[in-house]
């Protein structure tokens, strides 16, 4: 099961060169996955009361076609794997009013204990939450 929004590229999300800058499809990203965990019943945001941290430990992209400012673009996000410690959740940028993919990638999260900051095993509650969208 994926999760979408759709955002507006602005202004002061381009470069010099009149595009989205690189690193900013990664935030984009980045948003609505945070929004998507928060769907999936673990809201990421209050860090002192969570049963664990999520550390990003890789991210990629692979970039497709550039996007301007003004575009709308569609962020789909999606588990792919869900291992003992770590989860992979891809994503995917498509400009909405041609139906152009800009960008595809992922990002490889650690779950990790707040006191020690070492892997640690996905709580049960995110487990059962990630496993029902890859089913």
């Amino acid at each position: 099961m994926s999760f979408s929004e759709t955002l507006t590229v602005r202004f002061r999300d381009t470069d010099s060169q009149g595009h989205m800058f690189f690193a900013n499809y990664q935030v984009f990203a980045d948003e609505v996955a945070g929004n998507y965990m928060k769907t999936l019943g673990f809201d990421w945001s209050d860090p002192a009361n969570l049963p664990t941290y999520v550390f990003t430990a890789n991210a990629t992209c692979d970039y497709i076609h550039e996007c301007l400012a003004g575009d709308r673009v569609r962020v789909d996000v999606a588990y792919r794997r869900l291992g003992n410690t770590s989860a992979t959740l891809g994503f995917t940028l498509t400009r909405v009013s041609d139906d152009q993919l800009l960008a595809k990638g992922s990002f490889a999260q650690v779950f990790v204990d707040p006191q020690t900051r070492k892997p640690t095993p996905v709580p049960e509650s995110v487990r059962a939450a990630v496993e029902a969208t890859l089913a």
